[in-house]
This record gives C-alpha cells, structure tokens and sequence, in this order.
C-alpha cells in the first residue's frame, strides 16, 4: 500500500493509501457500483437508503442518512476513503469529513458525467478492467436506446415529478433530464431550474402529453395516477421506477431496456 493521489469530479486532489481497504459510501446508486465493482470486503460504511444489493444493506453498517451522517460513528469506523456526491451530501458535513479522512467527491448531471464517475471510481479503488467493462455495457444499451429515440415521428412533452406538498418536478441540468432526453422526451420544466415547483393547476394549463410519477424520492402511488388522469384526461399518466431515470451507478445498465418497456416507443 502506497500514497496515491486522484481528482475527484469537483476537481478537488485527494490523496489516499492506495489501494483504499476501508471504504464509506455516502450514495445509493455509488454504494451499489462499488458492490458490483466487488468491493464487498473494502465497503464498511453505508447510509440507510443504500439499498443495494439487498444482503450488502442488511450486513454493512449504517452510518445515517445522506444528509444526516452520523460522524461519531463514522470516525469508529476510521476510514480511508470516504466517496460521496455534491448534490445529495450537505457541503457543510462533507466539508467537516474533508477535514478528517479523504473524501472522493461526484458531480453529475448527464450520462457522461456517469460514465466518467465510474471510470475514475474504478482507478481510485483498483478495479479498471471491472469499471471499463461497465462502461461498454453501458454504452451499448443506450446507443440501441438512441437508435430507437431517432426513428421516433416526433419528442412528446413530458413531466416527471419527485415530489408532492408542494409539487416539484425535474428540470434542466439534472440527471433525469438527460435521461428524458435520452427517451426522446421534451421536458416541459426545461428553464425553471433544477427542481422546480409547480402545481395542478399549472400542470393542467401546461398540459404534457405524459405524465411520470416516480417511486422515489416521494412514493408516488395508484391514487396521485387518478388524480392526475381526472386533470389531464388526454395525457398519459406513468408509475415509475425512480432508480432508472436517478440512480447514475451501476444500475443504469438497465435503464434501457427498462425504458424502452415503459414507453413501448411512442
């Protein structure tokens, strides 16, 4: 084991013993990758919403929420590599971690800020071969995807909302945006910002062609579908599955095939 330093996606230098043994994830969709990266004895620290691989979540040590670190708790498990994200860490906790252990930060708002995390994630915990294998399968499923998205006649207007009281919907420079776009899809948020809210009424006056209610981070259910479908009878209103269109790890692989099955291609 030696001293090895990496840039992180916020074009921060961090230096750690190389290669890392004692890993804390602070992210879902990276704790996942790192698992498929078969890192099952390095990872020693997950939140509570790291759910997978499901074996992984029940026997590896919870160290709180996202936004909620327990660092009491973090600092026992004296880790060598922390590796969180800017957007679903708080800066002021992240900071307070910079402090004590290195800390491997993501930026990422497309599928090639995805694909990029990934490669440098597999070179900062020593699995290139596995992360660069990743990464073809990745591109391989979303180069069918958008041979499927050119033959379409025309981009439907869609909304995909994460959250209700209030109502806020995905919008520009968010990773489910650019897999909207990836769908073919025309956000009507584009321009309000990231996650912008809105409302019924405002929904109903903007009248999207396709609804999609997600599963996380608010549990959208069969009710809120009947609500929407009796305000805008002419679109139509999904269910989905959250981690597709927002986790940018390893389970993206198969988010095309679960795309192209939602949406059977319009």
């Amino acid at each position: 084991m030696h001293s090895k330093q990496f840039t992180d996606q916020m074009n921060r230098i961090v230096e750690i013993n190389y290669p890392p043994k004692r890993i804390i994830s602070l992210v879902p969709s990276q704790t996942e990758l790192l698992f498929d990266l078969g890192l099952a004895e390095e990872v020693i620290g997950i939140t509570k919403f790291c759910i997978h691989p499901h074996d992984k979540f029940k026997s590896t040590t919870k160290i709180g929420g996202t936004k909620t670190l327990n660092f009491e708790q973090i600092k026992e498990l004296s880790p060598d590599l922390i590796i969180g994200n800017k957007e679903e860490n708080e800066q002021n906790q992240m900071e307070e971690l910079m402090r004590l252990f290195p800390v491997w930060m993501s930026d990422i708002k497309t599928l090639d800020d995805s694909l990029q995390m990934i490669g440098m994630v597999g070179e900062l915990v020593g699995r290139n071969e596995e992360a660069q294998k990743l990464q073809s399968e990745i591109k391989a499923g979303f180069q069918q995807l958008s041979e499927l998205t050119t033959k379409m006649e025309r981009n439907p207007s869609v909304a995909y909302f994460i959250w209700k009281d209030p109502y806020m919907a995905a919008g520009d420079e968010t990773f489910i945006n650019d897999m909207l776009n990836r769908c073919g899809m025309k956000n009507i948020f584009s321009g309000r910002g990231r996650y912008p809210e809105t409302s019924l009424e405002e929904l109903q006056h903007l009248s999207p062609e396709l609804v999609l209610l997600s599963s996380e981070p608010y549990p959208f259910k069969d009710k809120h579908v009947a609500e929407m479908r009796n305000l805008i009878p002419s679109a139509q209103i999904l269910l989905v599955d959250g981690e597709y269109f927002s986790w940018y790890g390893s389970r993206i692989k198969g988010a095309p095939k679960y795309f192209k099955n939602i949406f059977t291609f319009f």
